[in-house]
């Protein structure tokens, strides 16, 4: 007669697996692995903190070195105010724009293969476009639609249009709307992309299982999803406008419009406004703007990991 056995018998009796047993791994009583991180750290501290403290404290110092409020007082004055507007409107208008035109970019090749010729073409000219700026992109424009550029000349000669009618707008505020765009579209690809890649495709299939309609998906799931990360790009291309020097410093070589200008000009002379560290009050107003929206920027960002991971 067989007996059957269950419950704690079973359990008992059943054979165990012989082989080498597994311990988990010690760890040392001291690691070195932190010793890594020194290069990186002894370039944020020297590149990064140590500037910007030292510009920072200048702005709470006279020429003489006496502690004072006047530097700081003077970013409530009409024309430092005008300059934070005249940078923030500018680097809010290309920042919208790039994100719009970035994230249409970025659903055209949502389709595409990710390994085939023409997705990795345009991810590799973003990449290049998205660091192409200073002096060679000013250069770029003002031989394109400068007073005697290309296509100014060839409007104007052709066409009978002259672009530059009231004025060379090219070299002024307005004339960074177009430079900007150009390295902000790019941009949008290169932080937009991944978010929009991570959209399950089953979750298309599930909406029109359930009987939606395309724009239904995009509007009830897709567009909810994608909003914190599409946030999160546009906070992240209006600092890097609004913090873009070099240029603005190309193309705008008189007048101080915008901040990072204005902080050139009180560099350089030390009678602006009537203050001698200006420069330091002028950078601490650009790093708390600056510094508002990248906290607001890693906020969104982390809500929208949430559902990327």
């Amino acid at each position: 007669m067989t007996a059957i056995i269950t419950g704690a018998d079973a359990t008992a009796s059943a054979p165990t697996a012989v082989g080498p047993s597994r311990t988990a791994p010690q760890r040392s009583g001291s690691s070195w692995a932190w010793l890594g991180l020194v290069p990186f750290s002894a370039y944020v501290v020297l590149f990064l903190a140590v500037p910007t403290f030292l510009a920072i404290g200048s702005g709470f110092f006279d020429g003489d070195g006496a502690f004072t409020w006047t530097n700081v007082a003077a970013l409530v004055d009409p024309v430092v105010l005008n300059t934070f507007a005249n940078s923030a409107w500018v680097s809010l208008l290309t920042a919208i724009v790039g994100a719009v035109v970035g994230a249409l970019v970025c659903y055209a090749m949502l389709g595409m293969n990710p390994q085939g010729a023409v997705r990795q073409t345009v991810d590799a000219v973003a990449g290049v476009l998205a660091q192409f700026g200073g002096v060679m992109l000013a250069f770029a424009f003002i031989a394109t639609i400068g007073a005697q550029g290309v296509v100014t000349v060839l409007l104007r000669d052709s066409f009978g249009v002259n672009i530059f009618e009231n004025g060379v707008w090219l070299y002024e505020v307005p004339g960074l709307i177009f430079p900007y765009i150009y390295f902000q579209v790019p941009l949008m690809v290169i932080t937009f992309m991944p978010a929009l890649a991570a959209l399950k495709p089953q979750w298309s299939e599930a909406n029109l299982t359930l009987g939606g309609t395309r724009l239904g998906f995009w509007t009830r799931i897709g567009i909810p999803v994608l909003a914190p990360s599409f946030l999160a790009s546009l906070l992240l291309l209006f600092a890097n406008a609004f913090s873009s020097y070099a240029t603005a410093a190309a193309l705008i070589s008189q007048g101080s419009q915008i901040v990072p200008l204005q902080i050139r000009a009180a560099l350089t002379s030390e009678t602006v406004l009537g203050h001698s560290n200006l420069a330091g009050a002028l950078a601490l107003g650009m790093i708390i703007v600056v510094g508002v929206v990248m906290t607001l920027y890693s906020l969104i960002q982390r809500r929208a990991a949430r559902w990327q991971s």
